[in-house]
């Protein structure tokens, strides 16, 4: 079973920073593309960005562009999420998703792969 854990939620003001990390076990890691999502209270939850397999491609939502980053490192099974100039909307839960197929991680599907349990980012005005 392959199982993502998210960490390094938390509180910060607008215009500042965090770093979401996401370890999932196990030898595959390298198997998965690697996403970020998040749900915000009342919405649905929106893709934020994605990276194949060794990194090669990212891809983010148009609304993060130029903000945040995503990285893996293959060998400590672990993908990043690295967030500047925070915003208020930018609230969320957000969660680490593990996709069998780079080319449909976009859609988040449960069928597709694999969710933690998510992590509560909070940017404050």
């Amino acid at each position: 079973q392959v199982q993502p854990v998210e960490s390094g939620g938390g509180l910060v003001q607008a215009g500042g920073s965090l770093n979401l990390s996401c370890v999932v076990a196990g030898n595959t890691f390298s198997a998965y593309a690697m996403g970020w999502f998040r749900q915000a209270p009342g919405k649905e939850r929106e893709f934020v960005a994605g990276i194949s397999y060794i990194g090669a491609g990212t891809s983010y939502a148009d609304s993060v562009k130029g903000r945040f980053t995503i990285s893996r490192d293959n060998g400590e099974n672990t993908v990043f999420l690295e967030m500047t100039s925070l915003k208020p909307d930018d609230t969320a839960v957000y969660y680490c998703y593990a996709a069998r197929d780079y080319r449909r991680l976009r859609e988040g599907s449960d069928e597709d792969g694999y969710w933690g349990q998510g992590t509560q980012v909070t940017v404050s005005s």
